[in-house]
């Protein structure tokens, strides 16, 4: 299964079950993901994990 897939189906779940309200909670765990990962290895990280 690819990745394209598994958003391809996820939508397809938004859409049929009128869930809109998962997307910006979806998006923004991704981005907070991305956040911590790029920022692992660099000077913000201290603060990064301070916030948490």
């Amino acid at each position: 299964m690819s990745k394209l897939s598994i958003i391809k189906e996820f939508w397809g779940f938004l859409k049929e079950r009128k869930k809109w309200w998962l997307g910006p909670i979806v998006i923004f765990l991704l981005l907070l993901g991305a956040l911590i990962i790029f920022t692992e290895g660099s000077a913000l990280a201290p603060f990064i994990y301070a916030l948490f």
